[in-house]
């Protein structure tokens, strides 16, 4: 039966474009956003053996006459559902972020990007903070209790806290450290794709005695970042809040 045949052979593709996308991507054999579009190449095909496995597998099982289609069309409906379910499961558990990639603790004054500069892989890329952004995270309830992290030390010594904590992330690369501003910027690279984001953070004297932490962070890739920008602030800021007894394995290599 065709379609059985159709949903086997879409299964196969689906299992091996994502495959592909992931391995090249995290090897560094390919670059990050185009091993992204492999894994949506797989799941597109995921989709299509699906809805030919859900009319092939009942039309293969009663009919004795198509019955031999049936374990194809069932091989094909496995393999695109290991496929369709992490990926649908992903969707869902980020459709509530909407479809930006720089996010930061200020929209009003966000922290600007100086060493970023130098690391684009693109020439000329612009860096500077999209006003139509503020909007958008403002009106997000994903974002809404971002904030930045009032500290009650004074703005030195809160920096250098900071830096000891971000150098202390084994996926973070420092290639800005500036006491004088109270300033860091880097790189943090996702675990799976390889993605490269930059980030800056920023301590302010607050009003009235102490500290504010800002911190802002940017994708390279895409236009949505499936809230991954929001949760690397969040999470370090915890770990600032929590203090330096807070474990972080490994460390970061400081660029020059």
């Amino acid at each position: 039966m065709i379609l059985a045949w159709l949903c086997y052979y879409d299964g196969l593709i689906a299992i091996a474009a994502v495959a592909a996308g992931i391995i090249s991507a995290h090897w560094e054999l390919t670059a990050p956003f185009f091993g992204f579009q492999l894994v949506l190449i797989g799941l597109v095909f995921a989709v299509l053996a699906l809805l030919s496995g859900m009319i092939a597998l009942p039309m293969t099982y009663f009919s004795p006459q198509r019955r031999a289609g049936f374990s194809r069309a069932r091989i094909g409906v496995l393999l695109a559902l290991i496929i369709f379910l992490p990926l649908a499961f992903v969707g869902w558990k980020t459709k509530d972020y909407p479809l930006i990639n720089d996010i930061t603790t200020d929209t009003q004054k966000p922290p600007v990007f100086v060493k970023a500069n130098e690391y684009q892989p693109k020439r000329g890329r612009d860096l500077s903070y999209n006003p139509q952004l503020a909007a958008i995270q403002n009106g997000s309830p994903a974002y809404q209790g971002l904030a930045p992290l009032k500290m009650d030390e004074p703005p030195d010594q809160v920096f250098k806290k900071v830096a000891i904590l971000a150098g202390e992330i084994p996926s973070w690369q420092i290639t800005r450290n500036d006491p004088q501003n109270r300033t860091l910027e880097g790189v943090a690279t996702s675990g799976l794709f390889k993605f490269k984001d930059d980030f800056i953070i920023e301590v302010r004297p607050a009003d009235g005695g102490g500290s504010l932490i800002e911190m802002r962070s940017k994708s390279r890739d895409g236009k949505g970042d499936l809230g991954a920008n929001y949760h690397r602030i969040v999470s370090f800021l915890s770990i600032v809040k929590a203090g330096p007894q807070t474990p972080v394995p490994g460390a970061a290599q400081v660029q020059p």
